[in-house]
């Protein structure tokens, strides 16, 4: 079989050489032979089918890691983790677009707690049933979680350092008073990133006291609730999921070395779940001055029947997202799933402090 040279097999496969010679460092597509003194690179025409199907993956944005594990299943298998993905990315979009709404319906003066997102006109306002717990678990000395749930506001925190408990409590104590603070309905992503700007401020006070201030600090993952919106704050690496008709959502991305690696490509998801840097946080508020990446700030729309969790990594890091779902589908009562999710938790050995937030919409 007559083999093709680099930039041939490039221009057949659409890819760049660039391209090819990444895959190849990665395992994705080895080269059918590599001259020993030159490193030129040759491969063989049937090849191209693999090379195009990489190329196609890549323009609809799949990370390398994720498209390694398709070239590796039967078609079946890999058209299912296509459909997979590509729902991931569909409900992204729709955060996108919910966002962009709110900011169309902000500049042009209408009231987005009281309209409806797809017709403009006044939709009944929701309420939600909540419920919220922290737990030490079984390793840890202390409790250096902080978790509240009430009419208006959910938060969780985990706090770091020496004093990471008073910097979560902190965080936590300045998101629970927009319980009674008046929030314009058209200022609420300002209202929640002003909150996270104070936050951090006490979080860096509490830090002053410390030896080693920089190294203190916490997670903060944060909703304020209109009546029909949610708007979300997170950073850190406790997270924000929905629970929608029966499917389990993650709608925070993790601040971390690992899940940046992740989005790079560069690690699986395997390989993820047992890195030994997997919990070294890339953001966070923290005793050391304020960088250019702040948290992440974005509007939800909610619909009845949501259900949400915001909870620390005692939780997420520890058990399944299956079994997480599983918890929050068979279990109607808030105030029951909370126990429940801190009791799995346990099972799962409980090597961290957890805390959970569960509110119901209605």
């Amino acid at each position: 079989m007559s083999l093709l040279g680099i930039g041939a097999f490039a221009r057949a496969a659409r890819l760049s050489p660039k391209a090819l010679r990444l895959y190849d460092e990665l395992g994705l597509l080895k080269p059918a032979h590599v001259d020993p003194v030159t490193g030129y690179r040759r491969y063989a025409p049937d090849q191209l089918e693999q090379a195009r199907l990489v190329a196609w993956l890549r323009r609809i944005g799949m990370p390398l890691a994720r498209i390694r594990t398709v070239c590796g299943l039967e078609p079946d298998a890999a058209a299912q983790e296509v459909r997979s993905y590509w729902a991931r990315v569909e409900s992204d979009t729709a955060a996108r677009r919910d966002l962009a709404a709110f900011l169309v319906d902000h500049l042009t003066r209408k009231d987005p707690a009281m309209a409806s997102p797809s017709t403009g006109t006044p939709s009944a306002p929701l309420n939600i049933r909540y419920a919220a717990l922290s737990d030490q678990g079984l390793v840890r000395e202390s409790n250096q979680d902080a978790a509240f749930a009430g009419s208006r506001v959910l938060a969780v925190a985990d706090g770091f350092g020496r004093s990471g408990g008073p910097a979560s409590a902190a965080a936590i104590d300045v998101f629970e008073r927009l319980e009674t603070e008046p929030v314009p309905a058209g200022d609420l992503l300002n209202s929640l990133e002003d909150a996270a700007e104070r936050a951090g401020s006490a979080v860096r006070d509490v830090a002053t006291a410390d030896p080693a201030p920089a190294t203190v600090g916490t997670t903060l993952t944060a909703m304020l609730w209109t009546g029909s919106q949610l708007a979300l704050v997170h950073i850190g690496d406790s997270r924000a999921y929905l629970l929608r008709d029966g499917e389990l959502f993650q709608i925070t991305h993790d601040h971390t070395q690992v899940q940046a690696l992740l989005d790079e490509g560069r690690l699986s998801a395997d390989e993820a779940a047992s890195h030994p840097q997997r919990a070294l946080l890339l953001r966070a508020l923290s005793g050391a001055r304020p960088g250019d990446d702040g948290p992440d700030l974005r509007l939800h729309d909610a619909a009845a029947g949501d259900r949400y969790l915001l909870c620390s990594d005692g939780l997420s890091a520890v058990v399944p997202n299956e079994r997480i779902g599983e918890m929050l589908a068979g279990t109607p009562d808030p105030e029951d799933v909370v126990r429940e999710l801190v009791d799995l938790a346990r099972e799962f050995g409980g090597p961290d402090n957890v805390s959970c937030v569960v509110a119901d919409v209605g």
